[in-house]
C-alpha cells in the first residue's frame, strides 16, 4: 500500500470571506487528497490526507499562492493519524477557536468593489443577474458592513434573512463555481430589493423601476438619498451649481469640498489630472475617494470645492452605483448621507427621519447594514498612498502580533476605534467627530460592537489624556480601567506600530491641538519615543491664542497672538484690514492681561497664522481650511531658499522666519513664493532637530502631515542627510490613527505590569 500522511493546518489571517475554503477544496480535489476544511474563530482549519508528495505540494501552494485578497499570517502545521477514506468536504463552521480561546483570531475582510466578472454579468442581457444591483461573488461585495459575528458564514451576516433560491443554492454548493460559499450570494429571485420612496417613506416604485425613478429625479435636479454598501449617500447632479448650492444649504455645509462620483475613468480624466498611481487607486478593489488635481477651465462648477485645486473623486464601486451612474452618464455629488456633524445613516427609518429635510426622494433597499462604513479618502504623497480617512475598502485593518486585550477609543475628532488581543491589533473605520448626541450614541454602540466582533472583551480602555475629551469621559465610566495616552505620543506610537518598529525614534508630531502634560496646548512636538513612553526633545516656540478656540475658527486671531509673542506691531501687516478697531482693542487687552489666551506650540495654528498673515484666509469655514489654502498657494510658488529659524534649548524659534516673511511681503514678493518658502523652511526645521537628536529613524505624524507639500519636502530633506523617515501609510496621520497608537502604548504598559 502506498504511503499516506495526514496533516492538520490551522491558518490564521484574512482567510474568511475571500474564497479560501473553495480554494482549498479545489486544490485538494486536484491533488486527489482526502480531508475537510471549516471556518473557526481562529481562522481556517484544514485536514488533508494522501501521498506525502501531494500533501507537500498542497502546503506549498497554500503558503505561496493563496486566493486574491487573502492574507496568510501563520500556518500551524501538525501531523495527524491516518484515517483513510476519500474525497474532500467543507464542514460547518465551529464557534470555538482552534486554540480553545474565545478571541476571533481570523481577520475580517473589508468591503470590496464589484469585480470584472460580476460587472459583465450585470450588463449581460442573457444573464439571470442582468441589472441586479446586489450581485457579488467570493472576490467582491460586502463583507465588514454585513458581518454580525464570526466565523464568517451567511447565518452570521445581515444576509441571513434572505434564504437562497435553488439556483443560488446550486452555485453556493458547487465547487467549480466562483460563488462556491460566497456568503452574500443573491439574485433577483431571492436577494435584496430596491424601492423608491418620497420623503415621507411612501413607496413609489420597486426593483428596476425604482432605480429608473431615482435617475429621473437626479436628472431633474433633485437630491436623492441612496442607500449603498456601508451607509447612505446624498446624490445630486454635480454639473449644476444651483443644485449643489441647494445641497450645501440643506446639509449646512457651506464650503467643505463635496465628493464626486464619476460614471467611468474617462469621465474622471475629462475633469482631473490622473497619474498612474492615482488611476491604480481609483480602479482598485478598495475604490476610495482619491484627491485629484482638477483641470483648469473645467466645466464643473467651482462651488463643488471652492478655492480648492483638487476634486475628491471616486468611481462606482457597487452594482447599484454602476447601474445608476451608467444610466445617468454624468458626474454626481456623492456625499455622506448625514446631517453635518452626525454619523452617516445606515438604517432606512432613521434615514427617512434624519435626511427628510435634505433629500427630495429616497432609493432604499432591504439588506441591513451592520455598522456604518463611510467612503475612504486618499491622496498620493511621496509616490505612495496616503490615507486621510480610513473606512470602506480598508477597514478593518489588522496588524499581527500578540497583545493585551485593550479597547482604544481615539480622539474626539475623526474618531476611530482599535481593539488589541491575541490576534494583534484591529483598527476600525472612521466614525466622525463626537460633537452631537447622535454621534456620541453611535460611538458608544461601536464601543460595544467592535470588541464583541473581535471576541476580545477589553481588560483596559485606552483614551486620550485630555480630561475634557468625550471619549476619555466615557472611558472613565465604562468599567475597565482607563489608560490615558498623551495625544502626540499616540500619533508616533501608531506610526511605529504600522512599521513594526520597537526602538526609540525621533517623533515629529505636528497637528492642531493636543493636551500637553504641562497644561499647555501641544502640537509642534519633537519626541524621543517608543511604544511604551516618550520624552519631549524639542518643540516649536509657544505663542498665545487670543480667544482660545476662537483662534482655531478664525486664524486672524492666531496671527495676532503670533505677532504679540514676537513683539511685531500689527500696523504695517496685512492683518490690519482683518479687524475693526474695536476687535483689535479687545484682543490687545486679552493678550496684555493674559485673559483667555492659552499658550500653544501647535504647528497647525502656526500654519493658520501664516496663512492669515499672507492674507489667504482670516476665517475658517471648516477645519484646517487656512492651512490648506497655504498649501495650495505653495503649489504654484517657487521654493528657492528658506527663511531663518533657530533651535535653542529645545525651542525651535519661528520668529526670525516670520520677520523675513513680512519684510518680503512688504517688498511685494508674490504670496505663492512666500508660501512655498515657508513649507521648505518648516521641513528644514525638522531636519535641524533631527541633526540634534541623532536618531536614525524619524517618524512624521499628526494632521499637518496630510499636507503633501510639507511631507514630501521633509522626507526629501531627511533622506538627503541619511535619516530614514517613517510616516503613516495604512492609517491616516490625523486623529483617525490615534486609536492604534493608544492601543499599542496601553498594551505595552499592561504587559510591563504583568511581567
Amino acid at each position: 500500500m502506498a504511503a499516506r500522511d495526514r496533516h492538520r493546518l490551522e491558518i490564521t489571517g484574512a482567510v474568511q470571506g475571500v474564497g479560501f475554503r473553495p480554494f482549498v477544496f479545489r486544490l485538494a480535489t486536484e491533488l486527489n487528497l482526502a480531508g475537510w476544511a471549516r471556518n473557526a474563530l481562529a481562522g481556517l482549519v484544514v485536514e488533508i490526507e494522501g501521498p506525502p508528495e501531494d500533501c507537500a505540494a498542497f502546503l506549498e501552494r497554500v503558503e505561496k499562492n493563496p486566493p486574491p485578497f487573502a492574507i496568510v499570517r501563520h500556518i500551524a502545521h501538525s501531523p495527524r493519524p491516518v484515517e483513510g477514506g476519500s474525497g474532500f468536504r467543507i464542514h460547518h463552521s465551529r464557534l470555538e477557536s482552534a486554540a480553545g480561546t474565545e478571541a476571533a483570531n481570523t481577520e475580517i475582510l473589508p468591503d470590496l468593489a464589484t469585480c470584472p466578472d460580476c460587472l459583465r454579468e450585470i450588463f449581460d442581457p442573457a444573464n439571470r443577474r442582468h441589472l441586479y444591483p446586489f450581485t457579488n461573488c467570493t472576490q467582491c461585495g460586502p463583507r465588514f458592513s454585513i458581518v454580525l459575528a464570526l466565523p464568517y458564514d451567511r447565518e452570521r451576516t445581515t444576509m441571513r434573512g434572505f434564504p437562497l433560491c435553488a439556483a443560488c443554492r446550486d452555485e453556493y454548493e458547487s465547487p467549480g463555481d466562483r460563488r462556491f460559499h460566497a456568503q452574500p450570494n443573491a439574485c433577483p429571485d431571492c436577494g435584496p430589493r430596491l424601492e423608491f420612496t418620497d420623503p415621507s417613506g411612501h413607496r413609489l416604485a420597486t426593483r428596476g423601476e425604482a432605480l429608473e425613478r431615482a435617475a429621473q429625479a437626479i436628472e431633474s435636479g433633485q437630491i436623492v438619498a441612496v442607500k449603498g454598501v456601508g451607509g447612505f449617500h446624498l446624490i445630486a447632479d454635480a454639473r449644476s451649481a444651483e443644485v449643489v448650492e441647494t445641497l450645501r444649504a440643506r446639509k449646512h455645509r457651506p464650503a467643505k469640498p463635496l465628493a464626486l462620483m464619476m460614471p467611468h475613468l474617462a469621465a474622471a480624466r475629462a475633469h482631473c489630472e490622473i497619474s498612474p498611481a492615482e488611476e491604480d487607486l481609483l480602479t482598485s478593489a478598495r475604490a476610495p475617494i482619491v484627491l485629484l488635481r482638477r483641470l483648469s477651465g473645467g466645466e464643473l462648477p467651482t462651488v463643488l470645492a471652492p478655492g480648492n485645486p483638487t476634486f475628491g473623486v471616486m468611481l462606482p464601486y457597487s452594482p447599484l452605483h454602476h447601474l445608476l451612474l451608467r444610466r445617468l452618464g454624468f458626474p454626481v455629488v456623492a456625499t455622506s448621507g448625514n446631517v453635518s456633524d452626525e454619523p452617516i445613516c445606515i438604517d432606512n427609518d432613521k434615514a427617512l427621519d434624519r435626511l427628510r429635510g435634505i433629500a427630495d426622494a429616497f432609493l432604499l433597499h432591504d439588506r441591513p447594514i451592520a455598522r456604518p462604513v463611510d467612503d475612504s479618502v486618499v491622496r498620493v504623497a511621496a509616490g505612495r498612498e496616503l490615507l486621510l480617512r480610513h473606512s470602506r475598502g480598508y477597514a478593518p485593518l489588522s496588524l499581527g502580533g500578540e497583545s493585551a486585550p485593550v479597547l482604544a477609543v481615539g480622539g474626539d475628532q475623526k474618531t476611530a476605534l482599535a481593539v488589541s488581543g491575541p490576534f494583534g491589533v484591529r483598527c476600525g473605520p472612521h466614525l466622525g467627530d463626537l460633537e452631537t448626541e447622535a454621534a456620541r450614541l453611535a460611538f458608544e454602540a461601536q464601543c460595544r460592537d467592535f470588541p464583541a466582533l473581535c471576541g476580545a472583551p477589553p481588560r483596559a480602555i485606552a483614551c486620550d489624556a485630555h480630561p475634557g475629551y468625550r471619549g476619555a469621559r466615557w472611558a472613565a465610566e465604562a468599567g475597565p480601567p482607563a489608560v490615558h495616552v498623551q495625544h502626540h505620543h499616540a500619533h508616533i506610537a501608531a506610526c511605529l506600530a504600522e512599521h513594526d518598529i520597537y526602538e526609540e525614534v525621533l517623533g515629529v508630531a505636528w497637528d492642531g491641538t493636543g493636551h500637553g502634560p504641562d497644561g499647555t496646548i501641544w502640537g509642534g512636538e519633537f519626541l524621543l519615543a517608543d511604544r511604551r513612553d516618550f520624552a519631549r526633545f524639542a518643540r516649536l516656540r509657544p505663542f498665545p491664542l487670543p480667544g482660545g478656540e476662537l483662534s482655531i475658527r478664525q486664524p486672524r486671531y492666531a496671527a495676532l497672538g503670533l505677532l504679540h509673542a514676537a513683539g511685531i506691531p500689527v500696523a504695517g501687516t496685512p492683518l490690519v484690514s482683518a479687524f475693526t478697531k474695536e476687535e483689535l482693542a479687545v484682543a490687545a487687552t486679552q493678550l496684555e492681561r493674559g485673559l483667555n489666551t492659552p499658550l500653544t506650540s501647535s504647528a497647525g495654528r502656526l500654519f493658520d497664522a501664516v496663512a492669515a498673515l499672507l492674507g489667504l484666509r482670516w476665517r475658517n469655514a471648516f477645519e484646517a481650511q487656512a492651512a490648506m489654502d497655504l498649501e495650495f498657494a505653495a503649489d504654484s510658488g517657487d521654493d528657492a531658499g528658506v527663511f531663518p529659524v533657530a533651535l535653542e534649548s529645545g525651542s525651535l524659534d519661528w520668529e526670525p522666519a516670520i520677520r523675513v516673511l513680512l519684510d518680503e511681503l512688504g517688498n511685494e514678493t508674490p504670496v505663492a513664493a512666500l508660501a512655498a518658502r515657508w513649507h521648505e523652511t518648516m521641513s528644514r526645521a525638522i531636519l535641524l532637530v533631527a541633526r540634534a537628536a541623532k536618531k536614525p529613524l524619524v517618524a512624521l505624524s499628526g494632521g499637518c502631515f496630510q499636507n503633501v507639500r510639507l511631507l514630501e519636502s521633509a522626507v526629501a530633506a531627511l533622506r538627503a542627510e541619511g535619516f530614514t523617515p517613517l510616516w503613516p501609510r495604512r492609517l491616516p496621520p490625523n486623529d483617525g490613527g490615534l486609536a492604534l497608537g493608544q492601543a499599542v502604548v496601553a498594551a505595552a504598559r499592561l504587559r510591563e505590569k504583568t511581567d
